[in-house]
């Protein structure tokens, strides 16, 4: 299985973002991931497409923006045009999930769903074939720095059943107090593209923190 880790822009210095995210690509990340807050769908204010915009000339690697906002719709033509990769949202924020998914293709991206801790997965009864990405939630969105919360492994297995059962290829991606302690449980349990945020921008060797996740993740046997 290939692994991606994507460091969450919410814990860079957004003073020095251009340089932030050159370094985090130049220490291995394999995503950006930028987190979208609008203080309505979730209590946080955080960025807009003008910032995704600005940061895509600094970095080759694909950038992924997670919508917490609502709606969705009027905002997902601007972060494709700003140049996101993949855009996901939660199905709590569209009145026509359906709909949202096949916006986010139209536009060229890649599309994903994104599920609260207490989210139920039955959404993805009607849409999985559609995805490119399911996006386990392992805090509750709206802030960053916070612990990871254990029973999120059980969503993450119920996930990677429901996708291989599938037979497509289905990232698995996981957000929310990943660290290098905890980043191999989450692949055990089926995770495959881990967002960090403190855990690297906290750090003061980036490469070092990205290299220790990497060795962790060469334990997990599936």
């Amino acid at each position: 299985m290939t692994y991606r880790i994507a460091p969450s822009i919410l814990s860079a210095d957004f003073a020095r973002l251009g340089e932030e995210v050159r370094a985090v690509e130049a220490a291995g990340a394999d995503w950006i991931h930028v987190d979208v807050m609008d203080s309505h769908y979730v209590p946080n204010l955080t960025i807009g497409p003008l910032v995704c915009q600005a940061i895509r000339p600094h970095v080759a690697i694909p950038i992924d923006v997670h919508l917490m906002v609502e709606p969705v719709d009027r905002l997902v033509p601007e972060f494709a045009k700003a140049g996101a990769n993949l855009i996901s949202f939660h199905p709590e924020a569209s009145a026509h999930i359906d709909r949202t998914i096949a916006l986010i293709r139209e536009q060229g991206c890649q599309a994903g769903l994104v599920f609260n801790p207490a989210t139920p997965l039955h959404y993805l009864d009607h849409v999985l074939e559609q995805l490119d990405l399911v996006l386990i939630m392992s805090v509750n969105p709206g802030f960053g720095g916070q612990a990871f919360i254990p029973q999120a492994l059980r969503k993450i297995a119920a996930v990677r059943q429901r996708i291989d059962q599938s037979g497509r290829d289905i990232r698995l991606e996981v957000d929310g107090g990943i660290k290098v302690d905890n980043i191999a449980a989450a692949a055990s349990a089926g995770a495959d593209t881990f967002v960090a945020g403190s855990a690297i921008f906290g750090a003061p060797d980036y490469a070092r923190t990205i290299s220790a996740m990497r060795q962790a993740l060469t334990t997990v046997s599936r």
